[in-house]
């Protein structure tokens, strides 16, 4: 019988991003290992998972204690996020926690610290800027 893979799941409003490892390019086509990189406070990855999104409120039974949740049958209801799976983000690199799953090194960044997104403009469920 073979064990079962875990799953590394996000939560809330933050990505899994996989960062590429070894050396990078820069514009003028020299290659800096990551000792050189380091000082940047930017850096890109491709999101390999993301988190549900920003928790909202449920409004409609505030009563006198908003806080308490009534009823088992509530679902979540949350800000959908912006990154996707695939997508290619730039974001600011002080603010992502550098993780180990499984023999991988990822990075988990918040929402708020991404700075752009490069997104495959083939997939017809995103509006074009």
């Amino acid at each position: 019988m073979t064990k079962p893979k875990k799953r590394l799941l996000v939560v809330g409003d933050r990505v899994l991003v996989k960062v590429e490892d070894g050396e990078q390019r820069t514009k003028v086509g020299l290659y800096l290992p990551p000792s050189a990189i380091d000082s940047q406070a930017v850096q890109g990855g491709d999101i390999v998972s993301t988190g549900p999104g920003l928790a909202m409120p449920d409004l409609t039974d505030q009563g006198d204690e908003p806080w308490r949740i009534g009823g088992s049958n509530r679902e979540a209801r949350y800000v959908p996020m912006q990154a996707r799976v695939g997508d290619f983000a730039l974001f600011f690199r002080k603010a992502a926690v550098e993780i180990t799953f499984e023999n991988e090194q990822y990075l988990v960044v918040p929402q708020a610290a991404i700075l752009a997104l490069v997104r495959d403009t083939a997939r017809e469920d995103i509006p074009e800027y």
